[in-house]
């Protein structure tokens, strides 16, 4: 198969398409010899309740396509992966037919060169890894910032909200006493006005009351 640019999209953010990268020097294999046993799980499966997350299915497939995106033409470890996935992870036997029939194709396949070719593939994968863990440490990190900011702003302005809140209430309480007090404050006052008033009333109808009389007189008298 003919060798893909290496252009996996980015999990947390848009990104121009990078030139391809430089040719990696195949890792050292990460695999141990002595490390023969199957998984205890099956490989198709996540760690844990991870499989909650939303977002694993999908990022999930990102990492396969950038791992077939790495194969190259020829046999080799990618070939063998696909086969024995295809076949049965933990059957022996297709371990078996997957080196027998890559050896048809590389003549000289060996264990070795599998294993070898095993550590290149995950040092990529390990790689864009580390490339998207940075990002996303990084936006969490922003995120984090600004979510500390708006909360300390918001909190400010509810505290400055709040001292208004209780000045604004002391000052109602002191408009309510303020209320109580008017009436007797001004009961005197307005006492003393009522009676000038009523006797403005009695002074004018006294005098009046005198006058006619006197004008009663003149008419019955002169």
């Amino acid at each position: 198969m003919a060798k893909e640019n290496f252009n996996w999209k980015s999990l947390f953010i848009n990104e121009e398409p990078n030139k391809a990268d430089e040719p990696v020097k195949p890792a050292a294999p990460i695999l141990s010899n002595t490390d023969n046993k199957f998984p205890t799980q099956p490989t198709d499966s996540f760690p844990g309740n991870a499989v909650t997350n939303p977002f694993l299915n999908e990022i999930f497939e990102v990492y396969n396509k950038g791992f077939e995106s790495l194969n190259v033409e020829g046999f080799d470890f990618f070939e063998l992966y696909k086969s024995v996935m295809a076949v049965g992870v933990t059957n022996p036997q297709s371990y078996q037919m997957a080196f027998t029939m890559g050896k048809t194709i590389k003549a000289d396949l060996n264990k070795e060169f599998l294993l070898e070719k095993s550590g290149f593939y995950i040092s990529e994968i390990e790689k864009v890894y580390a490339k998207y863990d940075t990002v996303g440490k990084t936006k969490k990190a922003e995120l984090d910032s600004n979510i500390t900011k708006e909360k300390h702003n918001l909190s400010k302005s509810i505290s400055e909200l709040e001292a208004k809140i209780i000045e604004l209430q002391k000052e109602l309480e002191s408009k309510k006493v303020e209320l109580q007090k008017v009436d007797p404050k001004n009961m005197e006052q307005l006492s003393e006005i009522q009676l000038k008033m009523e006797a403005n009333d009695l002074a004018k109808q006294k005098l009046l009351n005198s006058i006619n009389t006197v004008i009663t007189g003149i008419n019955q008298y002169l």
